[in-house]
């Protein structure tokens, strides 16, 4: 019969063979930092309404989107039950650490452009960057239209059925 070797036990289980209790490191499960224990993904549409909030946040903005999108969108506004879309004029493409940005953007009349696109670009960046954590490579922007002072806000939006 052969003997088997016996493995180094403590004594007292509740002591490891340093004399250290035991107990701290049978708590810790998973070992590493909490945060880096799994995934998080984040979708198009979260950025693209990021991204068209901040937009919006900026002096000399109109609006966002396109003429045809702003009429889709206001009729959509019109329907009950439906939203204003906060996303409407952005368009997000996601990487896993990683956005770019292409927005569609209305000015006012007067306006710098090129200084409105600066901001717009900042503020977008800035907010996009601290609420999802992705590095944001590029935001390009068309501006599509100029609010002229005298043009109604709601052109393009059908008329009233009732009087």
């Amino acid at each position: 019969m052969t003997e088997t070797p016996q493995r180094n036990r403590p004594e007292n289980p509740d002591k490891d063979s340093t004399g250290g209790d035991s107990r701290s490191t049978l708590t810790k499960r998973g070992g590493g930092d909490p945060a880096t224990r799994g995934r998080t993904t984040i979708a198009d549409g979260v950025v693209e309404k990021i991204a068209g909030m901040a937009a919006r946040d900026v002096v000399g903005v109109h609006a966002m989107g396109s003429g045809l999108s702003r009429t889709f969108g206001a009729v959509r506004d019109r329907v009950p039950g439906g939203s204003k879309s906060v996303a409407r004029g952005v368009k997000a493409e996601v990487g896993e650490s990683q956005t770019a940005l292409d927005l569609e953007i209305v000015v006012d009349y007067g306006v710098s452009i090129a200084d409105v696109a600066r901001d717009v670009r900042e503020n977008v960046i800035a907010a996009v960057e601290r609420m999802t954590g992705l590095e944001v490579v590029e935001v390009n922007i068309a501006v599509s239209d100029v609010k002229l002072p005298d043009e109604d806000d709601d052109e393009g939006q059908p008329e009233p059925r009732l009087q």
